[in-house]
């Protein structure tokens, strides 16, 4: 008994394993603070990585056309192909753009009384959202965009207005952040003189697919 009496007490006394249980309590936190920081820094790069492609979209689509010393630039349907694949392209596969979001592009123009209207639209994503400042065809009376920040297309000329509304994919745990639809706009002026009658197809007979925002499909999967 003697014997069993001096080893609690001698276990009583003991302080050797203070740090590993200390470090055991404590490690849970530090681990779950950390995983919160990696998830919460991939969420601030893919809304910048989101932001930028907007404007690279919006840039590109201000500059596409056929160009003519003799007439005013003409678009095509082959142009937007090619301005919507970069646009994954630039995203990369880890972005998985047309999987998770949904890109509008719009051509904001000016009619024949001097009104504002989307003169054509398309759109590319398998995200269920619909345009959010009009639709093609829509007359709008303030230009297009958020309320107070709208804009307006000058007689004779186009801006392209581009959204994108993407699901955001936790790269570790949807706990971290919650569920999450980043959403962005851009928006620029057509650069040159352009045709605005219409979107031109190059080939008649084999006509481009046309990308209209009633489909919701990744045609570049």
């Amino acid at each position: 008994m003697r014997v069993i009496a001096r080893l609690v007490a001698n276990l009583r006394q003991c302080r050797s394993g203070v740090a590993v249980t200390e470090t055991a309590l404590i490690m849970p936190f530090f681990l779950m603070t950390g995983l919160w920081g990696v998830e919460l820094a991939n969420y601030a790069l893919t809304t910048m990585k989101i932001g930028q492609i907007a404007v690279q979209v919006a840039d590109d689509a201000s500059r596409i056309g056929d160009i003519s010393t003799l007439e005013n630039r003409k678009i095509y349907e082959g142009d937007i192909d090619d301005l919507l694949h970069g646009a994954t392209l630039q995203g990369g596969d880890r972005l998985a753009l047309y999987d998770h979001g949904r890109v509008i592009v719009s051509s904001l123009e000016v009619n024949a009384k001097g009104q504002q209207y989307i003169h054509w639209q398309r759109c590319m994503g398998t995200l269920h959202v619909g345009p959010t400042y009009g639709k093609e065809g829509d007359v709008l009376a303030s230009g297009m965009g958020p309320k107070g920040r709208e804009v307006m297309a000058g007689a004779g000329d186009a801006v392209i207005f581009v959204e994108i509304s993407y699901d955001y994919p936790a790269l570790i745990s949807d706990s971290f952040i919650g569920r999450t639809t980043i959403r962005t706009i851009s928006s620029f002026t057509v650069r040159s003189s352009r045709d605005l009658t219409q979107v031109y197809q190059a080939n008649a007979a084999k006509p481009d697919l046309v990308y209209g925002c009633t489909a919701f499909t990744n045609a570049f999967r």
